[in-house]
Formats: structure tokens, C-alpha cells, sequence
């Protein structure tokens, strides 16, 4: 087994399979340990794909991220994160101001010690499927700036918003937030186009098994 960073000894149970790490095993990750290793493999026995497609998800947020920058964007909310890593966007956009959201404990305490000594970004412990719990967040508003332009990022967690809940509803308030300027960056099994409804879809982009698109607020 990896040896346990010292941040996460007494906070993290690491012979417990954890979602967020194995997602970072898929993605040629070193913040994994012996059980989450276990757990993707034998995942992949039964899904192939599971590491091409969490790959190309991450790819598209990359992608995403960039074409955000480029446009001034300097902000990103970034929605079940998971564990901060393999170009994540922080990494990708070192200048950026970025809050990782997550709702499970472990992986928000496991993010914030990786995010030590990083003064732009932070993780918090929120579920995005309550927006207005999320975009009142202390560690959010004391992070970015809601009134000036900023990105929502909802890579591949849109799945699993329950139809109760549903994801329509919960992509609508965070869409309604969004400053003139701002974006929305999804990708989610069905098509994303009913979910950017009154935003201009900019940078098409292909992920395998998802849709996925790059919505910009007017100033209209």
C-alpha cells in the first residue's frame, strides 16, 4: 500500500474503496490506495471503458477550462470535483481562482491538504444538487467573486442527480446565477442543449458515452 499522506493519517480510512480516488486511479493518479485499486479493477471487468471515458471527461474539462480563459474568464466553481488532481483546474489554469465542491467528507479533507500551499484554490463540503447551499457558501464567497464573470463546471456528475431532484432543476438555478459573461460547462449522458437554454453554445466537444457542452450568459 501507498503510504498515507501525513494531512490525511487521521482523517482518511484508506482500506475503504473511495469513489473520488479510484476516479483518480482511472486517471493515472498517484492519490489512490490498495482497496480503491482493487475496487476500479474489478469495475473495469465489468466496464472496459471506464478508464477511456473518465480520461476523455477530463480531457473535455481541460478543454472547457482553457476556452473559458481565453474568453477572460478568471473564476471557476468547480461541482463534485472529487480529488483535485491529473489536470484538474487548478492545474490547468495556475492563475485561476478555483472552489472545488464536493459532498463527501473524505474527499474534500483529502483535497484540502493537496490544495495547501495553493492561495488560489480551496475544496469545500457542499452538494450541489442545493445550488443556493453552494453559491452561499462562506468558502465560496470569500473565493471568487459572484458579480463578476466566473465558470460553473458540471463534468460528469450530473448522472447522479436523482429524477426527484432533477438535474434540469438543479443546472437552472446555477444557469440563472450566472453573471452576463459567465459560463456553464457540462457534459452529461442526454442531451446538454435543453440544460443551456438561454445561453449561446460555444466549442462543441465529443465525449465518449456523454454529450457535453460550453455555454456563455449574453448581456442581453
Amino acid at each position: 500500500m501507498a503510504a498515507v499522506p501525513a494531512f490525511a493519517r487521521y482523517e482518511v480510512d484508506v482500506r475503504r474503496p473511495n469513489a473520488a480516488r479510484i476516479h483518480d486511479f482511472y486517471l493515472g493518479g498517484a492519490h489512490n490506495y490498495a482497496a480503491d485499486r482493487a475496487f476500479a479493477k474489478q469495475a473495469v471487468r465489468i466496464d472496459p471503458e471506464l478508464p477511456l471515458v473518465t480520461r476523455a471527461q477530463r480531457s473535455f474539462l481541460r478543454h472547457a477550462v482553457r476556452h473559458c480563459w481565453a474568453a477572460g474568464v478568471r473564476q471557476f466553481l468547480d461541482l463534485g470535483s472529487g480529488i483535485p488532481t491529473c489536470g484538474a483546474t487548478h492545474q490547468t489554469l495556475p492563475d485561476a481562482r478555483v472552489v472545488y465542491v464536493d459532498s463527501d467528507a473524505v474527499t474534500v479533507a483529502f483535497s484540502r491538504g493537496l490544495l495547501r500551499g495553493e492561495p488560489r484554490a480551496c475544496a469545500i463540503e457542499a452538494d450541489l444538487r442545493r445550488p443556493d447551499q453552494v453559491l452561499r457558501h462562506p468558502g465560496v464567497l470569500s473565493h471568487l467573486d459572484l458579480r463578476e464573470p466566473y465558470a460553473v463546471l458540471m463534468v460528469d456528475v450530473l448522472r447522479y442527480v436523482d429524477d426527484v431532484t432533477g438535474p434540469g432543476r438543479v443546472v437552472r438555478r446555477y444557469r440563472h446565477a450566472l453573471p452576463a459573461g459567465g459560463f456553464l460547462v457540462v457534459s452529461h449522458p442526454a442531451p446538454v442543449e435543453q440544460l443551456m437554454e438561454g445561453l449561446s453554445i460555444e466549442a462543441p466537444a465529443v465525449v465518449p458515452g456523454a454529450y457535453a457542452g460550453i455555454g456563455r450568459k449574453g448581456h442581453g
